[in-house]
Protein backbone atom coordinates (compact mmCIF):
# COMPACT_ATOMS: atom_id res chain seq x y z
CA UNK A 1 0.00 0.00 0.00
CA UNK A 2 1.62 3.49 -1.09
CA UNK A 3 2.24 5.69 2.07
CA UNK A 4 -0.20 8.75 2.18
CA UNK A 5 1.33 12.06 2.73
CA UNK A 6 0.12 13.97 5.98
CA UNK A 7 0.20 16.92 4.20
CA UNK A 8 0.25 18.57 0.83
CA UNK A 9 1.08 22.51 0.22
CA UNK A 10 -1.40 24.50 -2.01
CA UNK A 11 -0.68 27.62 -3.64
CA UNK A 12 -3.32 29.50 -4.85
CA UNK A 13 -3.45 30.19 -8.47
CA UNK A 14 -5.31 33.18 -9.20
CA UNK A 15 -8.02 35.51 -7.23
CA UNK A 16 -11.64 36.50 -7.39
CA UNK A 17 -12.89 39.86 -7.54
CA UNK A 18 -16.54 40.07 -7.45
CA UNK A 19 -19.65 42.09 -6.61
CA UNK A 20 -19.80 40.57 -3.11
CA UNK A 21 -17.93 42.53 -1.04
CA UNK A 22 -18.82 40.89 2.51
CA UNK A 23 -19.72 37.40 3.11
CA UNK A 24 -23.29 38.24 4.01
CA UNK A 25 -25.70 37.86 1.30
CA UNK A 26 -24.05 35.59 -0.65
CA UNK A 27 -26.64 33.37 -2.71
CA UNK A 28 -25.60 29.70 -0.55
CA UNK A 29 -25.68 28.30 -4.26
CA UNK A 30 -23.82 29.00 -7.51
CA UNK A 31 -26.29 30.11 -9.98
CA UNK A 32 -29.18 31.54 -8.03
CA UNK A 33 -28.04 35.08 -8.80
CA UNK A 34 -27.37 35.00 -12.56
CA UNK A 35 -26.71 38.75 -12.85
CA UNK A 36 -23.72 38.41 -9.82
CA UNK A 37 -20.44 39.25 -12.08
CA UNK A 38 -16.92 37.99 -10.46
CA UNK A 39 -13.83 37.78 -12.74
CA UNK A 40 -10.38 35.23 -11.97
CA UNK A 41 -7.37 36.93 -12.39
CA UNK A 42 -4.92 34.37 -12.73
CA UNK A 43 -1.59 34.93 -10.58
CA UNK A 44 2.16 34.49 -11.01
CA UNK A 45 3.38 32.39 -12.93
CA UNK A 46 -0.12 30.70 -13.63
CA UNK A 47 -0.67 34.22 -15.61
CA UNK A 48 0.27 32.72 -18.93
CA UNK A 49 -2.24 32.69 -21.99
CA UNK A 50 -1.24 29.11 -22.70
CA UNK A 51 -2.44 28.02 -19.41
CA UNK A 52 -5.87 28.90 -20.60
CA UNK A 53 -5.44 28.05 -24.51
CA UNK A 54 -8.91 26.13 -25.51
CA UNK A 55 -10.86 26.98 -22.50
CA UNK A 56 -12.49 29.16 -24.58
CA UNK A 57 -14.84 25.99 -25.71
CA UNK A 58 -16.38 25.31 -22.25
CA UNK A 59 -19.41 27.40 -21.08
CA UNK A 60 -18.88 26.53 -17.53
CA UNK A 61 -16.27 25.59 -15.01
CA UNK A 62 -15.54 24.20 -11.67
CA UNK A 63 -13.91 26.24 -9.44
CA UNK A 64 -11.73 24.88 -6.28
CA UNK A 65 -11.49 27.80 -3.66
CA UNK A 66 -11.04 28.59 -0.19
CA UNK A 67 -13.41 29.81 2.39
CA UNK A 68 -10.58 32.19 3.75
CA UNK A 69 -13.19 34.04 6.02
CA UNK A 70 -14.61 30.99 7.62
CA UNK A 71 -12.59 29.97 11.08
CA UNK A 72 -10.08 27.57 10.67
CA UNK A 73 -11.94 25.10 13.27
CA UNK A 74 -14.32 22.75 12.13
CA UNK A 75 -16.84 20.56 13.92
CA UNK A 76 -18.53 17.45 12.62
CA UNK A 77 -22.11 18.38 12.97
CA UNK A 78 -23.40 21.23 11.44
CA UNK A 79 -26.91 23.62 11.37
CA UNK A 80 -27.55 23.36 7.44
CA UNK A 81 -29.95 26.69 6.32
CA UNK A 82 -32.15 24.50 4.32
CA UNK A 83 -33.05 22.98 7.66
CA UNK A 84 -34.04 26.03 9.21
CA UNK A 85 -30.36 26.50 11.41
CA UNK A 86 -31.53 24.33 13.96
CA UNK A 87 -31.41 20.38 12.42
CA UNK A 88 -28.00 19.03 12.67
CA UNK A 89 -26.31 17.01 10.12
CA UNK A 90 -22.32 15.94 9.40
CA UNK A 91 -20.45 18.23 7.92
CA UNK A 92 -19.87 15.92 5.26
CA UNK A 93 -23.82 15.81 4.50
CA UNK A 94 -23.52 19.84 4.08
CA UNK A 95 -22.31 22.37 1.92
CA UNK A 96 -21.08 24.21 4.90
CA UNK A 97 -18.30 26.90 4.95
CA UNK A 98 -16.96 25.03 8.30
CA UNK A 99 -15.08 21.87 7.19
CA UNK A 100 -11.52 20.41 7.10
CA UNK A 101 -9.57 22.37 4.73
CA UNK A 102 -12.08 25.19 4.28
CA UNK A 103 -11.88 23.76 0.66
CA UNK A 104 -15.03 24.97 -1.47
CA UNK A 105 -16.06 24.10 -4.93
CA UNK A 106 -18.58 25.86 -6.96
CA UNK A 107 -19.56 25.62 -10.63
CA UNK A 108 -20.11 29.08 -12.70
CA UNK A 109 -20.30 30.62 -16.13
CA UNK A 110 -17.59 31.67 -18.26
CA UNK A 111 -18.39 34.56 -20.50
CA UNK A 112 -14.78 35.61 -21.56
CA UNK A 113 -11.35 35.53 -21.36
CA UNK A 114 -9.09 38.60 -21.45
CA UNK A 115 -5.19 37.89 -22.01
CA UNK A 116 -4.43 41.37 -23.21
CA UNK A 117 -2.68 42.12 -19.66
CA UNK A 118 -2.19 38.61 -17.74
CA UNK A 119 -5.24 36.35 -17.59
CA UNK A 120 -8.55 37.52 -16.37
CA UNK A 121 -11.74 34.85 -16.73
CA UNK A 122 -14.73 36.53 -16.90
CA UNK A 123 -17.60 34.73 -14.84
CA UNK A 124 -21.68 34.63 -14.57
CA UNK A 125 -23.59 33.41 -11.26
CA UNK A 126 -20.67 33.18 -8.85
CA UNK A 127 -21.15 33.06 -5.10
CA UNK A 128 -17.75 33.75 -4.16
CA UNK A 129 -16.79 36.79 -1.89
CA UNK A 130 -13.99 39.29 -3.19
CA UNK A 131 -10.82 38.11 -2.46
CA UNK A 132 -11.42 34.45 -2.26
CA UNK A 133 -8.44 32.47 -3.49
CA UNK A 134 -8.56 30.01 -6.06
CA UNK A 135 -6.44 26.59 -6.33
CA UNK A 136 -7.63 25.08 -9.53
CA UNK A 137 -10.32 25.82 -12.34
CA UNK A 138 -11.60 22.29 -14.71
CA UNK A 139 -13.92 22.64 -17.42
CA UNK A 140 -17.04 21.28 -16.76
CA UNK A 141 -18.28 18.18 -18.60
CA UNK A 142 -21.91 17.84 -18.79
CA UNK A 143 -22.12 14.47 -20.36
CA UNK A 144 -19.98 13.42 -17.59
CA UNK A 145 -21.20 15.28 -14.22
CA UNK A 146 -25.61 16.29 -14.53
CA UNK A 147 -27.21 13.23 -13.65
CA UNK A 148 -30.62 14.70 -12.95
CA UNK A 149 -31.71 11.40 -11.64
CA UNK A 150 -29.49 11.65 -8.39
CA UNK A 151 -30.94 12.18 -5.22
CA UNK A 152 -29.97 15.64 -3.08
CA UNK A 153 -30.92 14.82 0.48
CA UNK A 154 -32.40 17.39 2.36
CA UNK A 155 -32.31 20.18 -0.27
CA UNK A 156 -34.27 18.41 -3.63
CA UNK A 157 -35.17 21.40 -5.25
CA UNK A 158 -34.03 25.10 -5.26
CA UNK A 159 -35.08 27.26 -2.81
CA UNK A 160 -38.35 29.48 -2.90
CA UNK A 161 -37.79 32.67 -3.69
CA UNK A 162 -39.59 35.74 -1.85
CA UNK A 163 -40.96 38.61 -3.94
CA UNK A 164 -38.68 41.80 -3.43
CA UNK A 165 -39.72 45.44 -3.98
CA UNK A 166 -38.06 49.00 -3.41
CA UNK A 167 -39.08 51.90 -1.70
CA UNK A 168 -39.28 55.17 -4.14
CA UNK A 169 -36.14 56.10 -2.49
CA UNK A 170 -34.38 53.03 -3.75
CA UNK A 171 -35.26 52.92 -6.73
CA UNK A 172 -34.13 57.13 -6.50
CA UNK A 173 -30.47 56.01 -5.86
CA UNK A 174 -30.70 53.74 -8.63
CA UNK A 175 -31.92 55.58 -11.38
CA UNK A 176 -28.66 57.93 -10.49
CA UNK A 177 -26.42 55.16 -11.17
CA UNK A 178 -25.02 54.41 -14.65
CA UNK A 179 -25.13 50.52 -13.72
CA UNK A 180 -28.72 51.03 -11.95
CA UNK A 181 -30.20 48.19 -13.94
CA UNK A 182 -27.66 45.42 -13.18
CA UNK A 183 -27.27 46.42 -9.82
CA UNK A 184 -31.27 46.41 -9.37
CA UNK A 185 -31.25 42.36 -10.94
CA UNK A 186 -28.35 42.05 -8.53
CA UNK A 187 -30.17 43.05 -5.51
CA UNK A 188 -33.69 41.55 -6.98
CA UNK A 189 -32.06 37.84 -7.09
CA UNK A 190 -29.60 37.80 -3.91
CA UNK A 191 -32.45 39.37 -1.58
CA UNK A 192 -35.02 36.37 -3.06
CA UNK A 193 -33.32 34.02 -1.37
CA UNK A 194 -33.56 35.90 2.07
CA UNK A 195 -30.02 36.09 3.55
CA UNK A 196 -31.26 36.68 6.92
CA UNK A 197 -30.15 34.25 9.37
CA UNK A 198 -31.75 31.00 8.71
CA UNK A 199 -33.69 30.95 11.77
CA UNK A 200 -34.88 34.63 11.39
CA UNK A 201 -38.38 33.63 9.92
CA UNK A 202 -41.78 36.19 9.13
CA UNK A 203 -42.13 39.75 8.93
CA UNK A 204 -39.95 41.82 11.46
CA UNK A 205 -39.14 45.39 11.96
CA UNK A 206 -35.05 45.18 11.94
CA UNK A 207 -33.27 46.67 9.77
CA UNK A 208 -30.38 44.14 7.63
CA UNK A 209 -27.48 45.68 5.33
CA UNK A 210 -26.12 43.35 2.59
CA UNK A 211 -23.08 44.77 0.68
CA UNK A 212 -23.31 44.75 -3.14
CA UNK A 213 -20.75 46.29 -5.69
CA UNK A 214 -20.02 49.52 -3.82
CA UNK A 215 -23.32 49.85 -1.87
CA UNK A 216 -25.23 49.15 1.56
CA UNK A 217 -28.71 47.41 0.75
CA UNK A 218 -30.79 48.09 3.66
CA UNK A 219 -33.63 46.14 3.63
CA UNK A 220 -36.31 44.86 5.93
CA UNK A 221 -39.13 41.63 5.65
CA UNK A 222 -42.58 42.61 5.70
CA UNK A 223 -45.79 40.81 5.30
CA UNK A 224 -47.04 40.42 1.74
CA UNK A 225 -50.89 41.55 0.53
CA UNK A 226 -51.07 37.29 0.54
CA UNK A 227 -49.85 37.03 4.16
CA UNK A 228 -46.43 35.64 3.08
CA UNK A 229 -43.25 36.84 3.93
CA UNK A 230 -41.29 39.45 1.38
CA UNK A 231 -38.04 41.88 0.96
CA UNK A 232 -38.46 45.83 1.11
CA UNK A 233 -35.30 47.53 0.46
CA UNK A 234 -35.43 50.88 2.15
CA UNK A 235 -32.29 52.73 0.79
CA UNK A 236 -29.43 52.03 -1.19
CA UNK A 237 -26.43 54.37 0.46
CA UNK A 238 -22.78 53.98 -0.17
CA UNK A 239 -20.40 51.60 1.36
Amino acid sequence: MNETPRTFDLTPIGRIESDYPDKFGIPRQPGLADAARASLVLTPPHDDPLAVRGLEAFSHLWVTFVFHLSPERWTPLVRPPRLGGNAKVGVFASRSTHRPNRLGLSLVELEGIDTDDGVRLRLRGADLVDGTPVLDIKPYLPWAESRPEARAGFAPEAPSALPVRLTPMAEAALAARPDGASLRALIQQVLAQDPRPAYRQGAEERIYGVRLRDVDVRFRALASETGETALEVVEIVAA
